[in-house]
């Protein structure tokens, strides 16, 4: 009999077992006030944020699809409808898909992220003055009160997510001359729209101490309240796994023994390991590159060469950042590209990750109809062998039943509550836009 079996009977936090972390508390995460979070709501989910007040936060990270959009690459300004439903707006084609699958915004509020997205460009860092490391750099301004709030400032800058193209609106105007910051800058702009609204100048002024007057409101406001938001709507603790780990429920059988595999002969744990289920460090692990990568503008190719776009460390070409697996079975689809929409595909070719790159099968992905040479490095053999070359992980034999087993663990990490989230989805916001939603 498995050892870990014991999680079916046991009657308190089962904590001593190797590698199994101890039970989440409050001191795990930031404080949070209520006020802000409620501010950040409607932030959240209102249009006003995009250069053509089209898309929200929520377009691509809706609770009805597990805080992403249920895409493998999503579409943010020139889309329509949501979540896997979305589709081209032929009056308003974007330029390309956006390059990485949609992260999950679970735990986010937790003390120990300090790196965010995909390559971790946005990075606490107490030697610089802002304390955050980012791409822009000696741009970066002081006064977003966590990396959450920092990770805000990209999308609202980004063409094909919320700015819109060129000359389109005031922000993407300002966008494509690179004014970013200060006044008459993109951030401004979208900080003057929100303080032309009364009900949000009113809002922020009951919130912030400093803020008495709407001239007052700067995007960092907005992105601290949008942050104090998702901080306090998606912290997540309440799974099965949790329950088991306070000792008040068993895992069912199955569970069991993949958290036992887990833990133990395939070595998940050496990267998925903590509170979190992850080690937030990078690795490469050999994922298919689906559209149109993540090169500078000026670049033809379609490559992703993840961290090492940070930090130019040859040893972190293709690498990516490890994901928190809270809720993953929610997150498809799976890979920085969501190359994956089947959790069990994911898994087997997560155990070899150079055989499953090669027996990759494209019909995984979920991606809007559109005229897009997606398929640009999947289709060279060259490309596809540099992928595999940077794995650096041995593969893990498993049989079909084992797999099976650690999917049925994965499901034990699913929070239905922190799905809904604890403010849920407004039923109107200030702006009066339409909010987006099934």
């Amino acid at each position: 009999m498995r050892s870990l079996t014991l999680v079916l009977t046991l009657a308190a936090p089962m904590v001593q077992a190797a590698g199994i972390p101890a039970p989440l508390t409050d001191d795990d995460f930031l404080p949070v006030r209520q006020d802000e979070a409620e501010l950040g709501q409607l932030l959240f989910y209102d249009p006003i944020l995009s250069g053509n007040k089209e898309v929200a936060c929520a377009t691509c990270h809706h609770p009805s699809e597990g805080t992403g959009d249920g895409l493998s690459l999503s579409i943010g300004d020139g889309g329509r409808g949501l979540g896997p439903n979305r589709v081209l707006d032929m009056a308003n084609l974007p330029e390309q898909r956006i390059p990485r699958n949609a992260q999950p915004l679970f735990n986010l509020g937790a003390k120990e992220f300090r790196a965010l997205f995909h390559d971790g460009r946005v990075e606490l860092d107490p030697n610089r003055p802002s304390g955050l490391r980012t791409p822009l750099e000696d741009e970066m301004v002081a006064g977003f009160a966590s990396i959450v709030s920092a990770q805000t400032m990209f999308p609202v800058l980004s063409a094909d997510e919320m700015a819109g193209h060129y000359s389109e609106n005031e922000i993407s105007q300002a966008v494509r001359l690179g004014t970013l910051t200060g006044e008459g800058g993109a951030w401004d702009l979208i900080a003057r729209r929100v303080a032309a609204i009364p009900e949000y100048a009113d809002k922020f002024s009951a919130v912030y101490d400093h803020i008495s007057s709407p001239d007052d409101i700067a995007f960092t406001d907005i992105s601290n309240a949008i942050a104090a938001f998702m901080e306090f709507e998606w912290r997540s603790d309440t799974s099965p796994f949790d329950a088991a780990l306070r000792g008040t429920a068993p895992l069912p059988e199955t569970a069991a023994l993949g958290m036992e595999l887990f833990y133990g002969e395939a070595g998940c744990a050496s990267c998925h390991a903590g509170k979190f289920l992850t080690d937030h460090s990078f690795h490469a692990m050999g994922q298919p590159q689906v559209g149109p990568g993540k090169g500078a503008r000026f670049e033809t190719n379609a490559r992703d060469e993840g961290r090492f776009r940070v930090t130019g460390d040859p040893a972190d070409l293709y690498a990516f950042r490890t994901p928190s697996l809270r809720n993953v079975a929610l997150t498809g689809p799976w890979g920085h590209a969501g190359a994956y929409s089947d959790l069990t595909a994911f898994v087997k070719g997560h155990i070899d990750p150079v055989a499953g790159l090669e027996s990759y099968d494209r019909s995984q992905v979920v991606l809007p109809e559109a005229e897009f040479a997606d398929w640009r490095i999947m289709d060279d053999p060259a490309e596809v062998a540099a992928i595999a070359a940077a794995v650096s992980i041995e593969p893990v034999e498993l049989s079909d039943d084992e797999v099976t087993a650690i999917v049925a663990f994965l499901n034990s990490l699913t929070d239905t509550a922190a799905q809904t989230g604890r403010l849920g989805v407004p039923e109107t916001v200030p702006s009066g836009l339409t909010i987006p939603n099934p």
